[in-house]
């Protein structure tokens, strides 16, 4: 049978929330994930959250920093020479997003974080982050561009901002997200080939990168909460490119292992992974340190969104990587040629935590995620590990411990509106074919109108509201947006997905 199931279940209650507020969505979150997965279950679920919330404070502690003259500047410290860089600055954000609720100093710490991104703009485009910062005085140079990675965690992270505290505060985090947004997608998107590019200063007089792409910036669950937050449905484009490019190389390069390059490289014509050497080492063409992350990527955008093809993709590296293994952790390498070939003999949490995420799209790897979960929480890379180690580790702790979640639900476009004075419920009912609007203050409100679009923003059903109940039986499976419609009130759209 056919379920529904609410990504938010709340009643929204003062949908424009001063600062200092409240979070909406405090830690532990336990968001319902919308396709079927596994925990960990040789912990319990307050074990979980105590886990993370506990690697957190370690973290926390070790990482943010605020000792650059302005005590309201924080930044994340990413080591290697460098003060941080704007992948570091992004992760922090979203970090402290996630914490609110726990940690009551969150709030504090995101917009320190958001002055320090405000402070540091790229030469090419200021409204984009400069990608390092070597020192707390670094003048201005020919260096200063952006990373796209870095820069779209953190317009995510504006839009968790919006939906934890509302953007009637100190910082308009919803049009601080919104104009971040374009930026990327004006300098950050290939938009010829729909591509990710590696930063804004990839241009066309340099074919080798502007066509030139690292498939651990295919964060496509943010880029459809972008698609809805700007209702750019450019975005879906960008979303099919990633997917298709994930399956390019898997069928032309790693049959076998399903591994993915740090970078591909000819986009426009022939994809193929870079040479050696092409950005950062002789490893762009395997699977090394940027493409580590693919699995948690492409991993949370099945868990939130449902996508197959996310699915697919990952069990496929799960699979091979099971069965070469051993199914054991320890014999995991940090990096492996696309042939499967392991480059080291050790590893850590840099690649065990997002194959951690990876292992929990299959109900069948529970053992697997078991002993993944069992590596990652118990080894202490606080001591042994570094900045990228334990900031991957910590977000893949977020996603296993079932407290990632998408803003989606608390994005308004600027044609949007809500009454603070309605308050509305939305859950399944026992049937599971239908959704119940529940509307308090219910004698007030005349002319209850419902639109329910898919992901693409195709509207699918447009109609009044009969007896609160909206049908639904002749949904398909997937992710879908509910928007409830008042005459002279305004509007409020939800997501759910239908399994």
């Amino acid at each position: 049978m056919k379920t529904i199931t609410l990504i938010l279940v709340l009643i929204l209650i003062n949908e424009f929330c001063s600062l200092g507020q409240s979070p909406n969505f405090p830690f532990p979150n336990h968001t319902l994930y919308a396709a079927s997965h596994i925990k960990p279950n040789n912990y319990s679920q307050a074990e979980l959250d105590n886990h993370t919330h506990l690697f957190y404070d370690e973290w926390k502690q070790e990482y943010l920093k605020n000792d650059c003259g302005n005590t309201n500047e924080y930044y994340v410290l990413s080591g290697n020479g460098a003060k941080t860089v704007s992948e570091a600055h992004g992760y922090g954000m979203m970090i402290t997003a996630y914490f609110a609720g726990y940690d009551a100093n969150a709030q504090t710490y995101f917009d320190g974080l958001y002055i320090y991104y405000k402070a540091h703009p790229s030469n090419i485009n200021n409204s984009l982050m400069d990608w390092q910062q070597i020192t707390c005085n670094d003048a201005p140079s020919s260096d200063d561009d952006a990373a796209s990675d870095g820069d779209i965690d953190i317009a995510f992270s504006l839009l968790l901002a919006h939906a934890q505290w509302g953007s009637n505060g100190t910082v308009n985090y919803l049009g601080e997200a919104i104009n971040l947004i374009n930026a990327i997608m004006q300098d950050e998107i290939n938009q010829t080939t729909w591509t990710v590019k590696l930063g804004d200063w990839c241009d066309a007089s340099d074919p080798s990168y502007f066509y030139g792409t690292r498939p651990s910036d295919f964060i496509t669950d943010h880029f459809r909460s972008f698609s809805f937050a700007t209702n750019n449905t450019n975005w879906n484009n960008v979303i099919d490119t990633c997917y298709s490019l994930i399956e390019n190389m898997q069928t032309n390069y790693s049959t076998t292992t399903g591994l993915i390059p740090d970078f591909i490289i000819n986009a426009n014509t022939t994809p193929s992974p870079a040479v050696a050497n092409y950005l950062e080492n002789i490893y762009d063409g395997d699977y090394y340190y940027n493409a580590c992350r693919v699995p948690w990527r492409l991993g949370t955008d099945y868990l939130l969104n449902g996508d197959l093809r996310a699915k697919t993709a990952i069990n496929k590296i799960n699979t091979w990587l099971i069965l070469t293994s051993g199914s054991n952790v320890n014999n995991i390498s940090n990096g492996y040629y696309l042939n499967g070939t392991a480059i080291y003999n050790w590893n850590n949490a840099t690649f065990v935590g997002p194959l951690t995420v990876a292992a929990m799209l299959n109900i069948s790897n529970q053992t697997w995620l078991n002993s993944l979960y069992e590596n990652l929480f118990s080894n202490n890379d606080l001591i042994d590990g570094d900045y990228y180690s334990n900031t991957i580790k910590l977000l893949s702790m977020i996603v296993i411990s079932g407290n990632y979640w998408s803003p989606d639900n608390d994005i308004l476009t600027s044609e949007q509106s809500f009454s603070n004075s309605i308050d509305v419920i939305v859950y399944p009912t026992i049937a599971n074919e239908s959704v119940i609007i529940k509307i308090q203050n219910e004698e007030n409100i005349e002319n209850k109108h419902f639109r329910i679009t898919d992901e693409n923003g195709k509207i699918l059903i447009d109609d009044t509201i009969q007896n609160d109940i909206v049908d639904i039986s002749f949904l398909d499976s997937g992710a879908y947006f509910i928007t409830i419609i008042f005459k002279d009130k305004g509007m409020t759209t939800k997501k759910i997905v239908k399994k």
